[in-house]
């Protein structure tokens, strides 16, 4: 006996069978119901959703002869006929090929002709396939066909088939099958075939299928016959070149990908569709048709990489694989354009990555600040004590220093009046700015945090931090708090602050684990408070910065007094201009 492959075996015999497209069967099969059947219908749709089987069990409860709520028996001779393909009752063409006028006119001149059953039904595949010169002889016929006849048309690009037609005729429109539906139908058909599949295998079918019920049944025939072929580690393998940015990984992915025989597009395709999943699932709206596998691999790139970062591959890989078509060899625009999304310094300053690296360096000089790893503010106790000031000589250029020295270091409104005091020339004086006093250092007492692991520091949460605390983590939420950093502590609350506020609701899930590992770090209950980065206050500015940043920059120790010896500037330019004399403006001519 020959074999039958499984999507044919397997074909919805009546509108009950017809999976994940609840609005269509219901459409159709009140239709036929209370006898509402109209002329003209067009199903629209991606492959494999069920267009043609549709008007296959529409043109069966129609002409069945023991019809039950709408559906078709499947034992009559109509149905056994229909089913067999030799109904006078169903008239299937392939608009694709027989688009011309004189098929249309041929096939219209069958329309008036009768039957054996109740209805003629016409099923049109592919109608937007049709020239334009067939569109218009269809035109009147399916606007008002003989009352026996009923026209279905099936396209998988509505948008191409023409408003004249579409106007004719109701569209209903059936939609790809979500991944849990797709795995129901394939567990389903695995169990009526005794067939024996694995769970890896069955996440393949569901992978391979992506929605459509056909290709999955076409996979799983694949998987019986021993031809799965497991080639996600390319992909796996990029994802991660991409999230890192290393190069070198991304192209020996590239590389082996294509020696197992995957053609480069091939790859190029798979990582743009796992590129996508990552985006809409950071946007917040994940594909339903994602197996569980390909969604918790698409969460993981999305929790390290920024929604930026991934709209720019999706544009930079787009691209290639445009130009790919045209190239006498497409590995080399995948490659290129996997340089440009891994090698920043190739990209330029505009990389989002690259804003994206600085921004993060600038976190890490923040946290060690916060700290105490780096050097202290000035005025604080840990800073060290100002060198003292060098031995100046006497001058006007010393003169210059003291009045700017006393105008930065004292504020305007309560400046006293410079006193001009002549100092003679040659005589040493030592110049000594007057320095705020240190205010005090406050140390939490040991009430603030009763009941918690005593009295916990920010520089103590940030050397933890910074140590091993954010290793303790499990790996998701090591993901996600990997951009967050401790900034204070509120009365005993340690407060972390995050980039952005849809990072920050993702981490308010991981808080509870956050706050177990402090309390088994420091011995108690320690409540974490999440904030974005930009509430955190900004150090306070000193009035001797703030007025360098207000005022022109003066460097006071470069200034320097003029040598008398060597004369004045107007002896200077007499000597450079011989026979030069100077003419003095305010004295009258004579």
């Amino acid at each position: 006996m020959e074999y039958t492959s499984l999507y044919r075996r397997f074909r919805p015999r009546r509108f009950s069978e017809i999976r994940g497209q609840e609005h269509v069967v219901a459409a159709l099969r009140n239709a036929v119901l209370e006898d509402r059947v109209l002329h003209a219908y067009l199903l629209s749709g991606p492959r494999g959703t069920g267009k043609t089987t549709a008007a296959r069990v529409l043109a069966k409860a129609l002409n069945c002869t023991a019809v039950v709520d709408g559906e078709p028996c499947c034992e009559c001779e109509s149905c056994v006929s229909m089913e067999a393909g030799t109904s006078f009752d169903l008239h299937e063409l392939d608009a694709a090929s027989n688009n011309k006028v004189d098929d249309m006119r041929e096939l219209l001149a069958r329309v008036a002709l009768g039957t054996p059953g109740r209805t003629k039904v016409y099923l049109l595949d592919e109608v937007h396939m049709l020239t334009a010169g067939a569109e218009n002889a269809l035109l009147k016929t399916l606007e008002e066909p003989p009352d026996h006849v009923v026209f279905v048309l099936a396209t998988t690009e509505p948008h191409k088939v023409v408003e004249t037609i579409r106007s004719r005729s109701q569209h209903l429109e059936l939609n790809l099958l979500p991944a849990t539906e797709l795995e129901s139908l394939v567990r389903d058909v695995i169990a009526a075939a005794e067939l024996d599949v694995d769970e890896d295998g069955i996440s393949h079918v569901i992978r391979a299928g992506r929605g459509s019920a056909r290709d999955a049944l076409s996979a799983l025939d694949r998987v019986v016959a021993g031809g799965i072929t497991e080639d996600e580690t390319s992909t796996d393998e990029l994802l991660l070149a991409l999230a890192e940015r290393d190069t070198a990984r991304a192209l020996a992915a590239l590389a082996a990908g294509i020696t197992r025989g995957r053609e480069p597009r091939v790859t190029g395709e798979a990582l743009l569709g796992s590129l996508r999943d990552a985006f809409l699932i950071s946007m917040g709206v994940p594909p339903t048709q994602l197996a569980a596998a390909d969604r918790e691999r698409a969460e993981l790139f999305a929790e390290v990489v920024t929604p930026a970062v991934t709209t720019r591959a999706l544009e930079v890989l787009g691209t290639a694989l445009i130009d790919m078509r045209r190239s006498p060899d497409p590995r080399v625009d995948l490659e290129v354009a996997l340089v440009r999304l891994t090698a920043p310094e190739v990209v330029g300053t505009g990389d989002p990555a690259v804003l994206e690296a600085l921004v993060r360096r600038v976190e890490k000089l923040e946290a060690a600040l916060a700290g105490g790893a780096g050097v202290g503010a000035p005025g604080s106790a840990s800073s060290p004590p100002p060198p003292p000031p060098p031995l100046r000589r006497a001058g006007p250029a010393a003169e210059g220093r003291a009045r700017l020295a006393a105008k930065a270091t004292v504020p305007a409104a309560a400046a006293p009046p410079p006193v001009e005091k002549s100092e003679p020339a040659g005589e040493a004086v030592v110049e000594a700015s007057v320095e705020p006093e240190p205010e005090p250092v406050s140390r939490p007492s040991p009430e603030v945090s009763a009941g918690t692991a005593g009295v916990v520091t920010c520089e103590e949460l940030v050397t933890a931090w910074a140590d091993d605390l954010l290793e303790l983590l499990g790996r998701k939420a090591r993901a996600r708090f990997s951009a967050a950093r401790f900034v204070s502590v509120e009365d005993g609350t340690a407060v972390m602050a995050l980039p952005n506020e849809p990072h920050m609701r993702r981490c308010e899930d991981m808080r509870p684990e956050l706050e177990k590992v402090l309390a088994d770090k420091f011995g108690g209950t320690i409540p974490v408070k999440l904030v974005v980065g930009g509430d955190v206050p900004t150090p306070a500015v000193s009035d001797a910065t703030a007025f360098s940043t207000a005022e022109e920059s003066i460097d006071m120790e470069g200034l320097v007094d003029a040598d008398i010896s060597e004369g004045s500037a107007v002896d200077k330019l007499t000597q450079a201009f011989p026979g030069a004399s100077l003419v003095d403006t305010d004295r009258p001519a004579n």
